[in-house]
């Protein structure tokens, strides 16, 4: 009974946390948008020490709000992170995990709650350009997740037939608008400019009322391709091209903002689902000194850039060091908006007051990877990492600059090693041995969150799982 008990007050810690932050401004309706870059590294920015290429625009977005410089996702591959993104809460327990391709029968689930379909009970008008990857078919498309209007890729710009290792595998690459195929795309020099177009053109058509832009950006995940304005901008090469776009693409926002003075009105959210993807190479970005990246649960796969800006309600030049997920946004933004938190249990909670600089109780946060394998949790400064096999580029590994991969090797980590990722975020010494009491707490954490989540790495099922959505046929 006691265990029982305590799992229950547990689970409610994790998923309605949020409730007990209050919003020290008025309820607003301010509009929102989100941009989400993917495999872009925590490196890969001008205010996070990139300097081979320049982010003018990001840069000066994080001097007029408030950057965080130990922001996670709790999964480091592109569908399970914007699952969590969207929905505010882990992946894994909606059962959406990986990277979804055009084989896939499943998605999102329609009973799950996004931001979208949040603030359309507000009255916002919702719009979605870019990456989607919760499911390609037509019952898992943004339009059945509360999105009015909807320009972008089904899945990852790699899945094609142009793939370096699977040329014969994917189909042709559709380009979506609304729910069906506007046409194939065989280019993606001019994908960013046509997602940034068409990002406009909903700003400037929805000015009038409140309104939430996703704008889920393919790149950099690879391949690489830039418009010619770009072409040959940056030092570095392609990738540094690419990140310029990028850059631009925001700055182009925030000028139409301006223009049609919507900018004191207005929070602008940018970060990415995951680190860098770095088996390739020079087509690939930083993770700024963290180790490993995309694909694990070191801090180079799942610590990202994070930015909030409203002027007027965000103090400029705000940094936060306190550690917050991406599973967070949703009910920040429910907070705000004075939006009533989904039905079902979510795992984020408010950090509207974090975003202005102040702290708040550090919690539990959880990074899981492949089919529910809980591999770390991170409280504050501190994180566990449980023995696991991740991959890792071997020593002396040569990268290529064509795009092209190398192949990982894969490595066992044999026992749980606890780091101070204060004095060490690149995750060097296990200090376990002298913080007994530390270890003792986050392994309690873990065992409660597998208990409620599950963990494939221990045989845990967990009892607060939800299904998938699955696509029946009509016919």
């Amino acid at each position: 009974m006691k265990s029982t008990l305590a799992l229950l007050l547990f689970s409610c810690l994790l998923c309605f946390s949020c409730q007990k932050e209050e919003v020290k401004e008025p309820i607003q309706k301010p509009n929102i948008v989100l941009i989400f870059a993917d495999d872009l590294g925590y490196g890969d920015l001008g205010s996070y020490g990139a300097s081979e290429w320049q982010t003018p625009h990001l840069d000066q977005l994080a001097e007029d709000g408030s950057k965080f410089t130990q922001f996670y996702v709790p999964h480091a591959v592109c569908s399970a992170s914007r699952a969590a993104l969207l929905t505010g809460t882990y992946a894994n327990r909606l059962e959406i995990f990986g990277a979804l391709d055009h084989t896939a029968s499943h998605g999102l689930n329609p009973d799950e709650t996004t931001i979208a379909e949040l603030l359309k009970e507000q009255g916002y008008t919702t719009g979605m350009v870019g990456k989607w990857h919760l499911g390609h078919l037509a019952p898992f498309l943004p339009g059945k997740q509360g999105f009015d209007s909807y320009f972008g890729l089904p899945y990852s710009n790699d899945m094609w037939p142009h793939h370096p290792e699977a040329k014969d595998y994917y189909p042709p690459l559709p380009l979506i608008q609304g729910d069906s195929t506007l046409e194939v795309l065989d280019d993606q020099s001019l994908l960013t400019t046509r997602y940034t177009d068409k990002a406009l053109e909903f700003i400037e058509k929805n000015q009038d009322q409140p309104f939430f832009l996703y704008l889920a950006h393919s790149m950099p995940h690879v391949p690489l391709f830039v418009s010619e304005k770009f072409k040959g901008k940056s030092s570095q090469g392609m990738y540094g091209d690419v990140i310029m776009e990028i850059d631009w693409s925001v700055g182009e926002i925030r000028k139409k903002l301006k223009e049609l003075d919507l900018e004191e009105n207005t929070l602008i959210i940018f970060t990415s689902d995951n680190g860098p993807w770095l088996s390739y190479g020079a087509h690939a970005g930083l993770t700024g000194g963290l180790r490993e990246g995309k694909g694990t649960s070191w801090e180079g796969g799942i610590r990202v850039p994070a930015i909030f800006t409203w002027p007027g309600k965000i103090k400029p030049g705000t940094v936060q060091s306190q550690a917050a997920m991406t599973v967070d946004i949703l009910p920040t933004i429910a907070a705000i908006t004075g939006t009533e938190l989904p039905e079902l249990p979510i795992d984020g909670r408010n950090i509207w007051s974090m975003i202005q600089g102040e702290q708040q109780e550090d919690k539990p946060y959880f990074a899981y990877y492949n089919r529910n394998e809980l591999q770390a949790v991170i409280y504050g400064k501190w994180k566990l990492v449980f023995p696991h096999r991740y991959r890792t580029l071997p020593e002396g590994t040569v990268l290529r600059n064509d795009g092209i991969p190398v192949q990982y090797t894969h490595v066992n980590l044999e026992k749980a090693e606890l780091y101070n990722l204060q004095i060490d975020p690149s995750e060097s010494k296990d200090v376990s041995e002298a913080n007994p009491e530390i270890l003792a707490k986050l392994q309690g954490y873990a065992e409660e969150a597998r208990k409620d989540m599950g963990d494939a790495l221990t045989g845990f099922e967990g009892s607060g799982m939800r299904k998938h959505g699955k696509y029946e046929s009509p016919d």
